[in-house]
């Protein structure tokens, strides 16, 4: 799926794509990650350097974890304090979630592409550009179902705000970019 953002004036565009994990060692997943999904998501921008610099703010609702969305920090650096589970130079976000057992479940994120002025001063702040869904649910035949990426909308964002503002309370979060 490619899903376009524009950035102080400039095009760019993400690549999300959301595979069944056949070689779990090649992706550096253990061998329970077998048929899993994984996803990879590249960015495309014309911008280099600081003027390429975004982020990936990623929440998870899985019903082996809870009702509602949480966030999926990237478990090394889950104490930053941070929104984002990735940041860098167009940072290429990678995930492969599993579980060692095969109950009955359904998984579901909720990924955003960001990034954070860096005017005179750097704030604590997200812009959104574009987001997208995808996951995966596991049946009572312990079959495993992708969920291929699909766009999300601004809605989908400003749904996140009061909880994202409370998680992260020295950040600020900008309203979605509008539609179309």
């Amino acid at each position: 799926m490619m899903l376009p953002f524009v950035r102080e004036g400039r095009t760019g565009s993400i690549e999300a794509t959301v595979e069944r994990v056949e070689d779990p060692a090649a992706i550096g997943q253990t061998a329970e990650a077998r048929d899993f999904p994984c996803l990879t998501a590249r960015i495309v921008y014309p911008g280099r350097g600081y003027g390429a610099l975004f982020g990936w703010v990623q929440l998870v609702r899985s019903t082996d974890g809870g009702a509602e969305f949480e966030m999926d920090p990237f478990p090394l650096f889950a104490d930053a304090g941070s929104p984002y589970c990735s940041f860098g130079v167009a940072p290429t976000l990678f995930d492969s979630p599993a579980r060692y057992t095969r109950a009955p479940m359904t998984w579901l994120a909720h990924t955003f592409l960001g990034w954070t002025p860096m005017a005179e001063t750097i704030e604590p702040h997200v812009v959104p550009l574009v987001g997208f869904s995808w996951g995966f649910s596991i049946d009572t035949r312990e079959t495993i179902a992708l969920r291929p990426a699909r766009p999300l909308t601004p809605a989908d964002w400003t749904a996140h705000l009061p909880y994202l503002a409370k998680q992260h309370p020295t950040w600020t979060f900008a309203p979605a970019p509008r539609a179309g």
